[in-house]
């Protein structure tokens, strides 16, 4: 082989590895753009399907109303249709534990109060963990408890309240929703800090509370003022305080039990978005980032208005908290009164 036929041989060689070398990072370019590309898909992509709130108890009531309202605003922003799903049953188990096994990826959850009583109250029932099997979005309504009296009672004030209380311990009786619901827990915290003895009688729900609240059968009650609002507007009832820090625009001169010298009794129904596992960050952020817009609008505002919630704003962070914090708290108030599921 001549000289030049080893120098053609050797400029060849070269050329064949410029093209392979050009080959292989064209190839690894190709490849880190459909990694970027599906990256990008992949933060895009959620939801690629309807979304599901699953409200665990039955239509009318503030939870169910808050979803049906951010279903209707959220849902444009999403781009898929928002269903509301209504799951009944064992004071909300049912529902949480629905939503707490779902991997859809597509299901929420509006949770409430009973998240933080339920898991102590009936824990061979709870079988989901709040802060293990969901993602908190955040806050979504609230509501204070007002204490009610029948108009016709003697009782004018939380004062006379408590003073008739000490000189008949157990002579008077306070209904509720049921045992170890809000009302019934907030009862036995009222008593407990100004120590009184008061004695809880559970109904089935709200309505059933009624005929005997208004005919004097039972003496008072903790109940939630969306409810009790109109029989106080038409002076069938009394209210003596809300339970919440601050007063409640709908009940003028009616002060909080706190404004009233009783601290530590605060209590509130409340409604929170949850993410059940699964929905990928970029979707909780998203979830976050609309709820906020949802809540902070007027037509939200004003819809909420209309059956006597008012919109909360907190974000993931602050939720969280909130909800290690209220069931450490009812925890506490179950087990310290020695309160039993029905």
């Amino acid at each position: 082989m001549t000289r030049r036929d080893h120098q053609t041989d050797a400029r060849m060689a070269a050329h064949r590895m410029d093209v392979d070398r050009r080959v292989f990072l064209g190839g690894l370019s190709a490849l880190a753009a459909t990694a970027f590309a599906g990256g990008a898909e992949a933060a895009e992509a959620w939801p690629t399907t309807n979304v599901r709130i699953v409200v665990p108890f039955a239509p009318g009531g503030p939870a169910d109303g808050s979803a049906r309202i951010l279903a209707d605003i959220m849902a444009p922003q999403l781009g898929h249709p928002i269903v509301v799903d209504n799951r009944a049953g064992a004071g909300g188990v049912i529902g949480i534990t629905s939503a707490a096994q779902s991997k859809d990826r597509h299901t929420l959850l509006m949770g409430s109060t009973s998240m933080t009583i339920t898991p102590t109250l009936r824990p061979k029932a709870v079988t989901y963990d709040v802060l293990r099997d969901f993602d908190p979005i955040g806050m979504v309504s609230s509501q204070p408890l007002v204490v009610v009296v029948p108009s016709s009672s003697p009782i004018k004030s939380i004062d006379d309240l408590v003073a008739a209380a000490r000189a008949k311990p157990d002579a008077l009786t306070a209904a509720n929703s049921g045992n170890g619901s809000l009302a019934h827990l907030t009862t036995e915290l009222f008593c407990a800090k100004v120590g009184v003895s008061i004695i809880s009688v559970p109904y089935r729900g709200e309505s059933a509370i009624t005929p005997d609240l208004l005919s004097d059968r039972v003496s008072l009650g903790f109940l939630n003022l969306p409810v009790m609002l109109p029989l106080i507007r038409d002076g069938k009832l009394r209210a003596l305080a809300v339970t919440t820090p601050q007063p409640s625009p709908d009940l003028p001169g009616v002060k909080s039990l706190r404004e009233l010298g009783i601290e530590g009794v605060e209590a509130e129904g409340w409604a929170a978005l949850f993410a059940a596992k699964g929905i990928p960050e970029e979707g909780l952020a998203r979830l976050e980032q609309l709820l906020d817009q949802a809540l902070r609008s007027q037509q939200v505002r004003d819809r909420f208005k209309a059956f006597g919630v008012a919109p909360v704003i907190s974000g993931r962070a602050k939720l969280k908290e909130f909800i290690a914090a209220e069931t450490e708290r009812w925890s506490q108030v179950i087990k310290t009164r020695g309160i039993k599921a029905d």
